[in-house]
């Protein structure tokens, strides 16, 4: 038997769930309050280790969501996250958040899948303006499309869409509905990242002994974080 604590904080939103042998035990998560993670996510993980009945001391490891998604929001899951393995000296996890992402839309779009074996899953998240960090996977989550960091215009899945059904999600699915003209496209704009869909990812991770350096793990950015100027007047200058 084994506790996993799963946490992502990739995106707005902010989730933690605990699995026992990849199945999830219970989860708290919230979405409509911005980039809150800091002051939400120690919170969410005591409160699902609380509602568990279980022991900080008997968590097998930490699956962590590491990527691509917003800098400070991954910097702060995986910080969270090491801080745990090193007090408890358990295995850090790390899960891919696109493929978590496919995950949930497997989960809870399966009447409008209907078993058709040529769809596929483009899970998009926002990397501001026309940008999204995307992959494709086919329905058994084999990578189709390598994640990429895309501005997205007419062209850029012109090649899949001519042989397949490709299901768009994620919070940057939408923002590219009205440059993707295809009928084969499809765009749903209520699937998000959520620790729930790390579970079986992290499970067979663990299971396989895929673990990550603790010391040295950073997640994956894709893209270089940029500073933005403070707007606070007096900063600076």
């Amino acid at each position: 038997m084994s506790y996993l604590l799963l946490i992502e904080t990739s995106t707005k939103v902010c989730s933690a769930a605990l699995s026992k042998d990849g199945e999830v035990e219970g989860v708290i998560e919230e979405n409509n309050q911005g980039y809150s993670h800091s002051s939400q996510l120690t919170v969410f993980v005591k409160k699902v280790i609380d509602e568990a009945g279980i022991s900080f001391e008997q968590l097998d490891g930490v699956a962590v969501s590491c990527g691509p998604g917003s800098y400070t929001g991954l910097r702060i899951g995986v910080s969270v996250a090491k801080g745990l393995c090193y007090a408890l000296e358990i295995p850090l996890i790390g899960v891919d958040t696109l493929k978590s992402l496919a995950v949930m839309m497997l989960k809870s779009k399966k009447d409008e899948m209907n078993n058709q074996t040529d769809v596929l899953l483009c899970p998009m998240i926002d990397a501001r303006r026309m940008e999204v960090y995307n992959s494709v996977f086919d329905c058994q989550l084999n990578e189709v499309k390598p994640v990429s960091a895309d501005v997205v215009d007419s062209d850029t899945f012109t090649g899949l869409l001519k042989g397949h059904k490709i299901m768009f999600f994620g919070d940057g699915a939408m923002k590219c509905k009205k440059v993707i003209d295809s009928a084969n496209a499809y765009f749903f704009d209520d699937v998000f990242p959520s620790a729930v869909g790390m579970a079986g990812l992290a499970h067979d991770k663990f299971l396989n002994r895929k673990f990550e350096d603790t010391a040295y793990f950073e997640p994956f950015y894709l893209k270089d974080f940029i500073a933005g100027k403070p707007k606070v007047k007096g900063l600076f200058g």
